[in-house]
């Protein structure tokens, strides 16, 4: 019995209802050589799949494909003479009892390469085709039309094409950073007070603070791709702010007290203008060495704990082992802040310092990242008037001389985790002097110690977590060895941060011109300011244990709730100034909830906002009152 059947246009044929036995098979098409299968067996219930493969006629120079061949793949290879093992064949057999259609390879000839692909003159303009899978509308892998309006999508000001040439971009960032902040501090009356005839030594201790700050990042980079790092940047921030303060006591907005109890202020500076080129790459894994020159941000460790700030200045940074290992070396020379909105001014400081970091991922055991530093502040001596009128250069203390302060700090800080515990710690050593020291009334040598630590669980949707903070202090105020430690510009992140109302909130020290605490940070360090400030060594240290927890409530909802107790390591340099003693060490309990909201599950658009109560102990019922303190805030981020 002989049958004969043609394949489809894919060359693809079928056989059915063919009874068992042994076959034989002859392929043949013009212009190939024939190919013979003598020994084809089939039996019951078999399904035989051939992969067939025709090799041409030795007088035939028909192409196999149908498109003429590219260029780019040369001269065709010469024709192949005619032989037994020219033509092949490849056999594969499906188990009888397999489910129909499993394990078969459909046979089917190799596009040629033009029909694979398609060259396109600009890969950043590759137009996508239309995509409505399920033709009812819904979420799409992509979208056609890009607006410049949007960042989420395709958007030329964010980087996501050059704005010139192949590999030159430009990402534009703006943002709109709200805050308002309702509280109670210690106030003093003052001499003119707001009440006249009042007799109180505390007036009315509430405020209300609202802030609006516009910044507008524009960031121009020469680059490949996000992994690489880009050869060359040029960025410029300028920033917009303006903040209204409403008190209820004169002499706090401003030192004339015929200004009133509220005051509204605006002022613009320039937050980052700088430029980075990259020297040289060290290694095929991305391993680079790059400088950046220019007014830039910079955090010197995890939790901000002793350098945080954005000033000009020369750094150099880079990586190794596969960014494994991470340095950088950076000098700043300080600019002065404004005094009501932070930013930056354009008159000179007078300030300079100098920082080394190290950091070494995967540092004994893999998951833990360990960081060596040292710092180098050279504050020189200077006579400084906040914008408000406020002497904060020298502190308005003791013995208010102009003076140098000359501290190197040398640090360990760790993140990571093991095993299932998450741990954060860190370690500083400040050595140095002060020319003079206004509390001391001498020349001072520093010798001052930080430690903290974090451990933390995670159990499902709620991080648990204990830390404690430590900040040594001054037990001989009038002394030549100032140990109280003090830092050069922090803003930690620890033990609640911005939620805790110790961190918060600024409490200055009653009938001085200094703060007990600058507000954003832990330390009591009795400077006129964080910003403004000269360090003070002579201070009375800080206790601190945490306990808390975060919970992710939902993906879009956090909340954060802490617990601290709080107490001063030393109090003698406070019963100095109060000409008060005993002050006693305990300050109080501070106790803080807080949320973080996302709406659309991303940066561009979030609300932060809480509420805390410090509940005075006795040391601070000695320097104020056993009035309960509190604050309740709100931040409004919205990013382009």
């Amino acid at each position: 019995m002989t049958r004969t059947l043609s394949t489809d246009s894919d060359g693809v044929f079928r056989w059915t209802d063919l009874a068992p036995g042994t076959f034989l098979l002859l392929v043949h098409r013009e212009g190939f050589e024939n190919l013979t299968h003598d020994d084809l067996r089939l039996g019951a219930g078999d399904v035989v799949t051939l992969e067939l493969t025709l090799s041409p006629s030795a007088v035939s120079a028909t192409s196999a494909s149908r498109l003429p061949r590219m260029p780019e793949l040369g001269p065709p290879l010469p024709a192949v003479t005619a032989s037994a093992s020219a033509t092949t064949y490849r056999e594969l057999r499906r188990r009888p009892d397999a489910e129909p259609g499993q394990g078969i390879i459909t046979p089917e000839i190799l596009p040629s390469t033009q029909e694979v692909f398609l060259e396109m003159p600009d890969r950043w303009k590759v137009a996508m085709p239309e995509w409505d899978r399920y033709g009812r509308g819904g979420e799409y892998p992509y979208v056609r039309e890009s607006h410049w309006w949007d960042p989420f999508n395709r958007n030329r000001l964010k980087g996501d094409e050059p704005i010139f040439g192949q590999q030159t971009f430009l990402n534009f960032t703006a943002t709109s950073d709200t805050s308002l902040d309702e509280r109670r501090v210690p106030q003093m009356s003052n001499i003119s007070s707001a009440q006249p005839g009042s007799s109180g030594y505390f007036g009315r201790g509430e405020q209300f603070a609202l802030s609006e700050t516009f910044r507008f990042s524009f960031d121009l980079f020469h680059g490949d791709t996000s992994f690489k790092p880009v050869d060359w940047r040029i960025q410029i921030t300028p920033a917009v702010d303006v903040n209204y303060l409403n008190v209820r006591e004169l002499g706090i907005v401003n030192i004339d007290v015929r200004d009133g109890t509220t005051r509204l202020d605006a002022h613009a500076g320039l937050q980052e203008a700088f430029g980075e080129y990259k020297i040289r790459d060290l290694s095929p894994n991305y391993d680079f060495l790059s400088v950046r020159a220019g007014i830039q941000e910079f955090s010197s460790d995890f939790r901000g704990f002793l350098f945080v700030d954005e000033q000009p200045g020369v750094r150099v940074f880079g990586n190794l082992h596969s960014d494994r290992w991470e340095y950088n070396a950076a000098y700043f020379n300080f600019l002065e802040k404004n005094t009501n909105s932070g930013l930056n001014t354009f008159q000179p400081r007078h300030q300079q310092v100098i920082i080394g970091n190290f950091y070494m991922q995967d540092f004994v055991k893999p998951g833990y990242t360990t960081e060596f530093s040292v710092h180098y502040n050279k504050d020189d001596p200077s006579v400084q008037y906040d914008d408000n009128g406020f002497l904060v250069r020298p502190a308005p203390v003791g013995i208010f001389q102009p003076h140098e302060i000359r501290a190197a700090y040398l640090g360990w800080t760790g993140n990571g985790h093991f095993g299932p515990i998450n741990i954060n710690h860190a370690f500083y050593e400040a050595l140095g002097t002060d020319s003079l020291n206004p509390i001391a009334g001498r020349p001072v040598t520093i010798n001052a110690q930080m430690a903290a630590a974090e451990v933390s669980v995670d159990k499902d949707w709620i991080r648990y977590k204990v830390s404690a903070f430590y900040a040594s202090g001054d037990g001989n105020p009038r002394g030549g060895r100032a140990t109280g430690f003090d830092t050069i510009v922090d803003d930690p992140n620890f033990a609640g941060g911005l939620f805790s109302f110790w961190d918060h909130e600024e409490l200055r020290l009653p009938g001085t011109g200094i703060a007990l605490t600058p507000g954003d940070s832990l330390l009591p360090s009795m400077r006129t300011s964080k910003t403004e400030g000269q360090a003070n060594f002579v201070n009375p240290g800080l206790f601190l244990v945490n306990a808390g927890a975060n919970f992710d409530v939902t993906p879009k909802l956090k909340s954060f709730l802490n617990v601290n107790y709080l107490r001063f390591e030393r109090t003698a340099p406070i019963e100095l100034l109060l000409f008060e003693s005993p002050i006693h060490n305990t300050i109080g309990l501070d106790t803080s909830l807080g949320f973080q909201y996302r709406p659309p599950l991303s940066e561009n658009i979030s609300i932060t906002g809480g509420a805390a109560a410090l509940f005075p102990g006795q040391g601070f019922r000695d320097i104020f009152s056993g009035t309960t303190q509190f604050s309740v805030f709100a931040e409004v981020h919205f990013q382009f």
